[in-house]
């Protein structure tokens, strides 16, 4: 049996991603193009538990349809899907896709069972879901005006089959339509055009209606011009007609857009202006109960909005998030700041907010009442506490490699991140937790190039590399040896390293703060007062795993070496099991480039000469499990054996120049328990096992045997140990399946097949197993959809 231990995937930064259900109170955001599935109020906190697959490209827009079992997907692809809740009220099943859009869409805009969808060529279509049978009825494809994308779009209803619809897009205007639906309609044909709202100085992203009474309604919307207008709708005779008075100056009157629905009037007027955010709104959320208002902002900042009771101007009741940096906007090239906004209130009567970031991760608040004064008299306030939330890469993850112990694993990612996840197992006071998770508990490089492979040196150091032409060495600083010895139980002697990492404002490597008790040669690394460093003490003071604000500020490692001497970009990397030598490719498409550098460890000097064999990009080097031999495969379908030397050189042993009939994306060897064999993958489609055999002449290559797949095999690995006398081989797709496989001296069959619904979206870049010995076995996979994940597969199994 394969469980999913943890899956870490990032939210895409759309400002309409993430939405969560009333009662259930799961949460679905789109992530790259899979709809990820979180209970944000599980006690065992396993963080995203499930992903839906069916698009193909990223997903931009994710709604509950109410209280109903209903969610709309919309992406770049764009497609529309209709998925159900089952009735556990966690995991969901995909019902159906509506035709209708050909570009991609950006934005949904819900009432009830009634949904609007925008696309990027200005078509809108309202759609009404029947919640009985999952039934969507196409009422009205409209296009609007020309010059007008859709950002945002939301519906009310005004009177009984009355609604209004606002649009808000690349003009300054919010556009106000009208249309009628009762069940006896099969469609609306009466959709009107009937006011341009006048106010905004930029792009209306965010769009929120709010009832306050019967007839009585507020409209939010957010703007690119920093600041949020609200707008009074009234109906019939709440409409004040003043302004119809002709003895009134009309410098004094407000004025207010009329129209009629049927038999209903409505009046829209401007009603306040909000204005504390430093940066675009991207998204805004109305209380259930409260007349409060809930922005999230690209400066960082989430804040909640209230009329002060006296005079009824709207104050900021409340800021959550960062303090953005001093003159850093969207329009001067950053790019922070929030996304989504959620807002709910649990079965306990805690209200959570939740909202996601440029780095992928979820925040978390959650409110607690705190009293003004002694006097009870005085009343309370909400004080808003950070809690744990979910992490995860927000671009194509490429390359994992497992500690030398295997209790945590690191991962690489095209977001330009380095990432530890390790097992919480143990509470800040070292009481053994119920429930076991998986947590992100360090962030140890955040580069300025796309990251792409890694390999680990020892369990407290690293070798990575990215798209530049160098390759990084990294050492544990003591700040997260700390927390990983409070929390998982990664016992490591580190009162000799450095106490934390500090990035400098210029620059991309992380430097070492040197501790108090440093040698006086390392005194000069000591921050000064200006730049004082407080990660070691904010981490060792830790009660729970990092937060995203600790895992971007304090948990950088150290970085000691720069390795130097490839031309194009970093492909490939490993390092030799006695961790004495690195071995490393890049990419190419001459002779010249394509050759594998080697570096030894205790100097960091280049060995001569290079690994010249391969004629385009070598995809894959790897090391024997007794270093004896370093295999190379590449694009251009050869693979090579190099044989290792006493004085660590090595020498061609043995060519194949078609190995392949396609290109070799990976290799692997077997236990050396169990003889010089290894594998080989290929975007052929097949899986191949290869034999040395050591002869008086030299050595010789033969292939064993091969299993052929449905899609091209693009990371393989072989587990440190045997099962019963027989290798045990996992195996990733470029579709995102997976399946392990069994191989005995000569015959090699599939024994496990991963359920399509736990696996990834996408291709699998790397995969791999851990060799701690544990009742289960974990296999940790990097994927193209942007996750990394865990599983764990039992041992009676093989």
């Amino acid at each position: 049996m394969t469980d999913v231990d943890a899956i870490f995937i990032g939210a895409n930064l759309q400002p309409h991603a993430g939405d969560i259900h009333p009662s259930s109170h799961v949460v679905a955001f789109g992530a790259a193009h899979t709809v990820a599935l979180w209970d944000p109020l599980s006690l065992s906190a396993h963080g995203v538990y499930s992903t839906l697959k069916k698009h193909t490209g990223e997903i931009t827009c994710v709604r509950f349809l109410g209280d109903t079992p209903y969610l709309i997907s919309a992406g770049e692809d764009s497609q529309v899907c209709v998925w159900k809740m089952l009735e556990d009220g966690k995991h969901m099943e995909f019902v159906r896709t509506l035709e209708g859009h050909n570009e991609s869409v950006d934005c949904i805009g819900t009432f009830g069972t009634f949904f609007t969808t925008g696309d990027t060529n200005g078509k809108i279509i309202l759609w009404k879901l029947d919640s009985e049978t999952g039934d969507v009825a196409k009422l009205h494809t409209f296009d609007s005006k020309i010059g007008v994308l859709p950002l945002s779009l939301a519906i009310q209803e005004v009177n009984n089959g009355e609604y209004v619809l606002a649009l808000g897009g690349t003009k300054f205007q919010i556009f106000i339509y009208t249309f009628t639906h009762t069940s006896q309609l099969a469609e609306c044909t009466d959709l009107t055009l009937v006011a341009q709202l006048e106010g905004h100085e930029d792009w209306v992203k965010a769009l929120a209606f709010k009832t306050l009474g019967e007839g009585d309604f507020l409209l939010a919307s957010g703007s690119q011009d920093r600041y949020i207008r609200l707008w009074r709708l009234r109906t019939n005779e709440r409409i004040d007609n003043s302004d119809e008075d002709e003895t009134k100056l009309l410098l004094l009157s407000n004025k207010q857009y009329k129209f009629s629905v049927n038999s209903t009037k409505v009046a829209i007027n401007f009603e306040a202006l909000i204005m504390g955010h430093d940066d675009w709104i991207a998204s805004l959320k109305w209380h259930e109960t409260k007349l409060q208002l809930l922005a999230s902002s690209a400066d960082t900042a989430m804040m909640i909005w209230e009329p002060d009771e006296s005079s009824g101007i709207w104050i900021c009741a409340a800021r959550l998030g960062e303090i953005s940096s001093k003159g850093a906007s969207t329009a001067t090239g950053s790019s922070g700041g929030f996304w989504s906004a959620l807002w709910f209130t649990d079965d306990e009567g805690v209200e959570h907010i939740l909202t996601n970031g440029k780095t992928g991760a979820w925040r978390s608040w959650w409110s607690k009442s705190v009293a003004i004064s002694d006097n009870e008299d005085d009343g309370s306030i909400a004080d808003w506490v950070q809690d744990l939330a979910i992490t995860g890469p927000t671009r194509q993850c490429t390359d994992i490699s497992w500690s030398i112990s295997g209790e945590y694993l690191l991962a690489t990612s095209l977001d330009q991140t380095t990432r530890l996840y390790s097992r919480w197992l143990k509470t800040s006071d070292g009481t053994p937790r119920s429930s076991v998770t998986w947590r992100e508990f360090a962030r140890p490089q955040i580069h300025g190039y796309d990251m792409i492979c890694i390999a680990s040196l020892s369990d407290t150091r690293f070798i990575s590399a990215g798209d530049e032409k160098i390759l990084r060495s990294f050492d544990e600083p003591r700040g997260v040896a700390s927390i990983l010895n409070k929390f998982c139980s990664i016992d490591i002697d580190y009162q000799s390293m450095p106490e934390s990492a500090a990035l400098p404002a210029l620059g991309l490597s992380n430097k070492a703060t040197a501790a108090e008790d440093a040698p006086a040669h390392d005194q000069d690394r000591r921050e000064t007062d200006e730049t004082n460093n407080i990660s070691y003490d904010l981490l060792n003071s830790l009660e729970t795993p990092p937060l995203e604000d600790h895992l971007q500020r304090h948990t950088l490692w150290p970085e000691i070496e720069k390795l130097y001497g490839h031309g194009y970009e970093m492909i490939s990397v490993d390092t030799s099991p006695d961790k004495r030598l690195v071995a490393s490719s890049c990419r190419s498409n001459t002779q010249q480039h394509s050759v594998v550098r080697l570096f030894d460890t205790e100097n960091w000097q280049e060995l001569k000469p290079n690994l010249k064999l391969h004629n385009l990009t070598v995809t894959r080097v790897r090391f024997s499990p007794i270093g004896d031999y370093l295999l190379t495969v590449s694009r251009d379908r050869q693979l090579g054996l190099w044989k290792r030397d006493e004085k660590d050189g090595f020498e061609i042993a043995a060519v194949n120049e078609k190995a392949h009939t396609r290109i070799i994306w990976d290799c692997s060897w077997a236990p050396a328990d169990f003889g010089k064999f290894f594998f080989t993958a290929s975007r052929d489609k097949f899986v191949k096992v290869w034999r040395i055999v050591e002869k008086e002449k030299g050595v010789e290559v033969e292939l064993i045997t091969q299993t052929k797949f449905s899609a091209p095999v693009t990371s393989i690995d072989v587990h440190k140990q045997l099962f019963n006398g027989k290798c045990l081989v996992a195996v990733g797709l470029e579709t995102g399946k997976m399946a392990v496989l069994s191989f005995s001296s000569e015959n090699m069959s599939v024994v496990s097949a991963f359920a399509d619904d736990i696996t990834p979206g996408d291709r699998i870049a790397r995969i791999s197993w851990s060799f701690i010995d544990a009742e289960k076995l974990l296999l940790a996979v990097a994927s193209h959809d942007h996750s990394t994940r865990i599983y764990s597969v039992k041992r009676d199994l093989f």
